[in-house]
């Protein structure tokens, strides 16, 4: 017996919705297929693909968040920046094998997965002891179900990571761990199950069994949410989560007053060039497979970060009159964002105008809407992943069509498969959007609430003046 679990990255949901067959071009999927009793065979490239997305998608966050968001922050907050990450990191890890893959990724309800593979049981070995195996999005084509657990467990761990940037420079840690553990319990997890969770597609075994499968799915995949890698379940959900910490903390003791400017441009550049680095794995591996697809994703990744690099280069030459290392730095990020819940569903066409829009976009957000609203989105969690993931999400709607590069979703899987698209999917991916910023908003908003008037959430005044690395954990980054 193999047992196989489902995640989606987005073409999947929208396909096997529309045709029993569930032709996996993307998506994350567990399902539970009955086979002979040998051991399952599996592709050694794809195995060695996934191990090194992995590896990727750890090195996205350490040392790559770290440095990113340690070299913006003040000199004096550098290493409990880089402690927050590292922490995070550890936590969320620990606690995605003791119950979130279980949550995220087994059989329940529409918003929430069981206990049953509570710390990996299941997972490992099969009553036979040969490896338990995965679905892919290939009929047929399984990777160790192991490998997707830890695959996923870097995802879950990064997005929970990213949230530090709207509250950075001002946040106890004691604060920082219980709002993480909370966050990622009941916002990453049921989000991660909403979008991904689905039968996969050696379930579907005939056109009979299509409506009560996909009555198994999770919700937002029910809807035909269309989501490669993460632009809903990572990207708006911590920016989101970000900007609510931002508003609950308040402003830091200064802002708009007095210099706050990153301390080190050299280390947010190297931590956002392991960050596009990285990203290949995040992306490109969100396919599980090493086909096609995993190359279209990897391309759309490389290209919308360029573009969007240059997009806000030019933008804040034009409007500023010089171009900043930073603005370029961010511009890839932005691309970056935007292109991951599309980069597997479209064309190079598409990745340009996704690049062009979400730079633009983000640009604005960090430049005036932080300022014209007020509010201290410190490192621009909000700003960068929470408006770049939206058009990213809104815009693979559009640009998943054929007639525009797209890969489009199977419409009649009996007899082909044969893909196309309908103007309808850009509603659903708005209406996916807004649950993923409702649910994140309101999640956050109670947890916060409810840390803020227990242990409070923000250090003293005097802790904030001279800074968290020595009040917080008696050690600097720098010794001069």
């Amino acid at each position: 017996m193999i047992n196989v679990p489902s995640l989606i990255p987005a073409s999947m949901a929208a396909k096997a919705k529309r045709a029993w067959l569930g032709l996996a071009i993307t998506a994350f999927a567990i399902p539970q297929v009955s086979m002979a009793q040998d051991a399952p065979v599996f592709n050694n490239g794809d195995i060695a693909w996934m191990l090194v997305s992995t590896a990727f998608v750890l090195m996205m966050s350490i040392p790559g968040l770290a440095l990113f968001y340690g070299g913006m922050v003040r000199s004096k907050n550098m290493l409990s920046t880089m402690m927050q990450i590292f922490t995070i990191f550890c936590v969320i890890s620990v606690l995605w094998v003791v119950y979130g893959y279980s949550m995220a990724f087994s059989s329940g309800n529409a918003f929430f997965g069981g206990l049953s593979k509570t710390l990996l049981n299941g997972v490992v070995y099969d009553a036979n002891g040969f490896f338990v195996a995965t679905a892919t999005f290939s009929k047929k084509v399984l990777i160790p179900e192991l490998l997707f657990a830890f695959f996923q467990l870097t995802f879950a761990a990064i997005t929970v990571c990213l949230v530090a940037g709207g509250y950075a420079e001002r946040m106890k840690f004691s604060a920082v761990l219980i709002f993480s553990v909370l966050w990622f319990t009941f916002s990453y997890v049921p989000m991660a199950h909403m979008v991904w969770w689905w039968p996969g597609p050696d379930a579907y075994a005939s056109p009979d069994v299509v409506a009560e499968l996909n009555a198994t799915a999770g919700y937002l995949w029910q809807l035909g949410a269309l989501d490669f890698a993460g632009g809903t379940v990572v990207h708006i959900n911590a920016g989101v989560a970000g900007l609510v910490a931002a508003l609950f903390l308040g402003k830091r003791t200064g802002y708009g007053k007095v210099s706050m400017q990153p301390h080190s441009l050299t280390m947010t550049m190297i931590g956002a060039s392991l960050l596009w680095f990285g990203w290949f794995g995040f992306n490109a591996g969100s396919n599980l497979e090493a086909n096609g697809y995993a190359v279209l994703a990897f391309a759309n990744t490389l290209f919308a970060a360029a573009v969007a690099a240059v997009t806000w280069l030019v933008a804040e030459w034009i409007i500023k009159g010089k171009p900043s290392l930073l603005g370029i730095i961010s511009g890839a990020v932005a691309g970056l964002v935007a292109i991951t819940p599309a980069c597997g569903y479209v064309g190079i066409e598409g990745a340009l105008v996704i690049g062009l829009v979400a730079s633009l976009a983000c640009f604005f957000a960090v430049a005036y809407l932080k300022n014209m609203l007020g509010y201290d989105d410190a490192l621009d969690a909000f700003g960068i992943h929470a408006v770049g993931g939206i058009v990213g999400a809104i815009l693979t709607g559009v640009f998943v069509n054929p007639a525009l590069g797209g890969a489009g979703y199977v419409v009649d899987g009996w007899v082909g498969p044969e893909f196309g698209y309908a103007t309808a999917q850009i509603l659903i991916q708005v209406k996916t959007v807004v649950i993923a910023v409702v649910w994140s908003a309101v999640v956050s908003s109670v947890i916060l609430a409810a840390i803020k008037y227990t242990i409070g959430l923000r250090v003293t005044p005097e802790i904030e003046s001279n800074g968290l690395d020595i009040s917080e954990h008696g050690e600097k980054a720098y010794h001069m």
